[in-house]
């Protein structure tokens, strides 16, 4: 607890600001990025409980994707097809932002992306019209007649088995999610956004002319506008209601390098509750909550035996056995999911914004969302 706030820190770090952001994640980042670059004399501090951002936004598997067909067809089923095609769009748009911004900085890895198939998932007589279907819905997003594309025979070449079909597209890709990180933080530094780490705020609220943010270090920040970006841990944060979103933990493991991989791409398989990719000659792969849904709506960052086993058994059945390997590692990040899965972007008071729940695509998705947060909060400047 600071009890005793110098002169000095209460007139810089402290000060009364334009705009407060909570969370210093994808989400919070690029929102501060974009209103800096928008309007450089905004006053902007975010403001983030942990030394590097707590969730997901350095602790996924580095994805940089906008869909796999199963995903895609699900989506226009259930949102139906201008949603489908409206979010599709916004990850498109953010992968293109990230390769702009810091495609040399991030080792950002134009690989492609593959969805791999099984006759339970998609019927081999289904898939050509399923990919037909796609592919017309999407040519204006991606100025392809050919986003997806049936590749079978790449299974083998690429060391897997016990598929049925292979997916791919050229559009996907892999990045290094820490780089990415601080290249947003080194970013918005120049800008002149001032980042607080170790400070955990606990409630915010309207009091005469600006927002109090109330912290457990009992520091108060005001703001006139305050953003939260803090994802699946905003129900932590007292507003007076409860937020629509629940959380979901990805667990994660990493192999052994393994000499002369032939894996290289990223991959999805079961409508995305698999993802796997190489990294370097090493493969990461996360997932298998789907088998363990009550356990994985949770906050605890840590990994569980019977996920890990998913996962093990699952590269097992699916590697070609001549690929031999340990596990180095194993690590989780907590996503945030809304019941309809697109992202909800909503005041809840006054000048309290909630900008939360990219539904496990933040990496593809903050970017534009941030320019949208601009478009609504600017107007007050």
């Amino acid at each position: 607890m600071l009890s005793n706030i110098s002169v000095w820190e209460n007139e810089t770090y402290f000060a009364p600001q334009n705009i407060v952001i909570v969370g210093g994640g994808l989400m919070g980042l690029w929102t501060a990025i974009t209103l800096k670059e928008q309007k450089p004399n905004l006053s902007i501090t975010v403001v983030e409980r942990n030394v590097t951002p707590l969730g997901a936004s350095t602790r996924n598997a580095g994805f940089a994707c906008f869909g796999s067909p199963t995903e895609l067809l699900h989506d226009a089923k259930t949102l139906g097809e201008s949603a489908m095609l409206q979010i599709v769009e916004k990850r498109y748009k953010g992968i293109e932002k990230i390769k702009k911004y810091f495609g040399n900085v991030i080792d950002f890895d134009a690989c492609g992306g593959y969805e791999c198939l099984t006759e339970k998932q998609l019927p081999a007589n289904e898939i050509n019209d399923a990919l037909a279907y796609l592919n017309k819905l999407l040519a204006d997003i991606t100025n392809t007649q050919h986003t997806f594309k049936r590749n079978d025979a790449a299974l083998t070449a690429l060391g897997l088995q016990n598929f049925d079909a292979l997916v791919e597209n050229k559009w996907e890709g892999g990045l290094h999610s820490g780089k990415l990180v601080q290249a947003l933080q080194n970013k918005a530094a120049c800008l002149g956004v001032n980042c607080l780490y170790g400070i955990t705020v606990t409630q915010c609220y309207r009091q005469n002319d600006y927002v109090a943010i109330e912290t457990q270090q009992s520091i108060v920040l005001k703001a006139n506008t305050v953003i939260l970006c803090t994802n699946a841990f905003s129900n932590a944060i007292n507003l007076g209601t409860t937020l629509p979103v629940k959380p979901g933990r990805g667990q994660i493991l990493l192999t052994s390098p393994i000499p002369n991989l032939p894996l290289h791409g990223t991959f999805h398989y079961d409508a995305g509750y698999y993802y796997w990719r190489n990294l370097g000659n090493r493969i990461l792969i996360g997932g298998g909550r789907n088998s363990f849904f009550e356990q994985e709506t949770t906050t605890d960052i840590t990994v569980t035996e019977n996920v890990q086993t998913v996962l093990e058994n699952f590269l097992q059945t699916h590697l070609n056995p001549s690929i031999q390997y340990t596990i180095d590692k194993r690590w989780s990040g907590i996503m945030a999911f809304t019941d309809n899965h697109l992202p909800y972007v909503h005041f809840t008071a006054p000048n309290i914004l909630n900008a939360i729940a990219c539904n496990g695509m933040g990496v593809a998705l903050t970017p534009i969302i941030a320019e949208e947060i601009a478009h609504q909060i600017l107007p007050n400047f």
